[in-house]
């Protein structure tokens, strides 16, 4: 059966991992036993992760879970008083002192590290200074920076003093911005005056001030500059601010860390409220477990705090005492080996990733990996949307070298944290997601709200989970309308999945993608792949277009690599190679080739909006869109 497999942990690799170590400990005897008791008796998991993760309360928790307002509501760690700041800065700070943090490096090649103690007196530092801006537990702040330490500052002074951070994406415009700081009333924004983005230098602050000049609630902005702080007129060099120890908030489990806006791909952006308690506890065990983060790692995900892996990597990374590289600017910048080159400059030995990165990055063939020295990576991950076969095989092969398992993980904004993971010590096949991550009772269903087995169904959640959203910010009826809706108690995620034979699931895009031709269903991620298997093929695309005869027809969008021309021969083989996979009846009406395709910050299709401009349709919240132009091409290709 062993061929089946693209990878199978060695026994020192499952030995040293923690995930073993839990197991030995709680005298669990292999990984469907894990699986099976974390979410059959959710209660004992999660008392146990948070002992075996060392999370400190500052009063125990006398309830684990506490379902008496509903499913929906559920509270976890009732009565338990705890602070993120406290478990991700301070503790560490007392315990290890000289440990490196944060590892920053600029586009320009500048490097910083800052250790435990460091980070702990620069947040302290900040937490005064927005103490003196009248910030008070509960108030929100806006954090619209870029990957930089004194983000990770911000954020972390904003939990110490009990307020809540909403982090913005660091490429919006100022609309976008103040969108969500009106949404969410924001008495402050936290902004940087600029950052290198591909040579050039990305006015923020001008952007930031725009921005809160559209949002009467904004009543200050802070600007964090090189080493100084400008507060109104004033500015401060940051190691010049108040220096006396402020006593952290001994904030409820339940009292909102964060609220994070959602890519706004169905509609206008949802804030997603997450807690003290439930968020660390989910996300801290994840990157302990999922990852395999230990003490001398060091984790980077290409993210921007503005997406859920930019906290994910931060808190989880930090909550468990590791390193966290940061990095501002653009992996492919000044030249295509550029993240490989950070790779070995700084030895990550956790690399997360999302299926576009790579594709973007495989244009450039193999020699900007080869021409680095990657052995320090131990784990490779990934996140944002189904994978190809093509690019996951590449990044097995030449960038793990078929030595690091892909840890391939799903959930979202409003999730918190994962639905689906593998563990470093299963066997993997490609582009599987594994099955449920720990303690997360998942399940597939048919239209009418069965189990499904041997097909595609939607991807279902049938009991809650600390890291879960507490709602979506001043809107309970969306958020019951969203998720809770369709079955009772039952989170209905919106992602299509299926499980195979030997029990490994994938995901095959967004259900609301789905295309229906004459009664039958297809994700366009299936066609994509086969697209995209083509050697001339390096990104697709597939909508459905209305057809009086079948109800729709698939388009499709292609971007070709380098050194290949659109010709209709390309098209009709491309054609050819979609009916020998999936049939006649699914062979694509119209294949349009384009230079490239829209994409959020978070490097997810945007397919909703190619459908409405291929229809000459109002493409509706474009406010997460990386690259408008791409939709201009979409346009005149119709």
């Amino acid at each position: 059966m062993t061929h089946k497999f693209a990878w199978i942990p060695p026994k020192e690799y499952i030995e040293r991992s923690n995930i073993w170590r839990f197991m030995q400990k709680h005298r669990v005897k292999d990984y469907q036993e894990l699986v099976r008791r974390s979410i059959d008796e959710p209660e004992w998991f999660w008392d146990a992760v948070v002992t075996d993760l060392q999370i400190e309360f500052f009063s125990p928790y006398t309830k684990v879970l506490d379902v008496s307002q509903g499913i929906p509501w559920a509270k976890w760690f009732v009565g338990g008083k705890i602070n993120i700041a406290h478990n991700c800065v301070e503790k560490h700070a007392r315990a290890r002192p000289k440990k490196i943090a944060l590892i920053w490096e600029g586009e320009d090649g500048s490097v910083r590290h800052v250790t435990y103690q460091e980070l702990a007196e620069q947040t302290n530092r900040i937490a005064h200074t927005l103490k003196e801006m009248s910030i008070a537990k509960g108030d929100r702040v806006g954090i619209f920076m870029p990957m930089i330490p004194e983000t990770v500052m911000a954020l972390m002074a904003c939990a110490k003093l009990g307020a809540i951070f909403t982090p913005i994406f660091s490429g919006f415009g100022a609309q976008a911005v103040a969108a969500r700081l009106n949404d969410c009333e924001a008495k402050l924004l936290i902004t940087a005056e600029s950052f290198a983005r591909k040579g050039a230098r990305i006015e923020m602050g001008k952007i930031a001030r725009e921005a809160a000049q559209l949002c009467p609630t904004v009543k200050d902005i802070l600007v964090f500059e090189g080493s100084k702080v400008r507060v109104g007129a004033e500015t401060y060099e940051l190691t010049h601010l108040q220096t006396r120890e402020l006593p952290t908030e001994q904030t409820d489990a339940e009292d909102p860390f964060m609220i994070i806006y959602t890519s706004g791909t169905t509609g206008r952006p949802k804030g997603a409220v997450h807690v003290h308690g439930g968020f660390l506890v989910k996300i801290a065990q994840e990157v302990a477990y999922q990852v395999d983060l230990q003490e001398e790692d060091v984790l980077y995900w290409v993210t921007d705090m503005g997406w859920i892996m930019g906290p994910w990597e931060v808190v989880g990374g930090l909550a468990l005492g590791g390193t966290v590289f940061l990095y501002e600017g653009a992996p492919d910048y000044p030249s295509a080996d550029r993240l490989w080159a950070m790779v070995e400059r700084h030895r990550i030995s956790i690399l997360g990733v999302s299926p576009t990165l790579i594709r973007a990055l495989m244009k450039f063939g193999t020699d900007p990996v080869r021409s680095h020295d990657l052995s320090s990576l131990r784990i490779l991950a990934s996140t944002g949307e189904p994978w190809n076969p093509d690019p996951w095989w590449w990044l097995f092969e030449h960038v793990g070298q078929r030595r690091c398992p892909i840890i391939n993980l799903s959930g979202g904004t409003e999730v918190g944290a994962c639905f689906l993971s593998p563990l470093p010590i299963m066997p993997l096949k490609p582009c599987t997601l594994g099955g449920p991550a720990l303690g997360m009772d998942i399940d597939v269903f048919d239209a009418e709200g069965r189990p499904l087995r041997g097909g595609v169904g939607e991807l279902v959640c049938k009991k809650p989970w600390p890291g879960m959203t507490r709602g979506i910010w001043k809107d309970p009826e969306r958020y019951l309308q969203t998720y809770w809706s369709r079955w009772p108690n039952i989170w209905v995620h919106g992602d299509w999945a299926s499980i195979d034979e030997d029990g490994f699931w994938y995901l095959h895009g967004r259900s609301d993608d789905t295309i229906k031709i004459a009664g039958k269903r297809l994700g366009p991620a299936e066609i994509e792949s086969i697209l995209v298997s083509h050697p001339a093929v390096a990104e697709s695309a597939a909508i459905g277009a209305p057809h009086e005869l079948k109800g729709e027809a698939i388009w499709c969008y292609v971007v070709l690599r380098p050194g290949y021309e659109p010709s209709d021969a390309l098209r009709r083989e491309l054609r050819e190679r979609v009916i020998e996979a999936l049939g006649k009846s699914f062979a694509p009406e119209q294949i349009k080739f384009v230079g490239e395709l829209p994409k959020t910050r978070n490097a997810k299709i945007l397919r909703r909006a190619i459908r409405a401009v291929a229809l000459g349709q109002e493409p509706g919240d474009l406010s997460n869109l990386e690259n408008p132009q791409a939709l201009e091409e979409i346009a005149r290709a119709r």
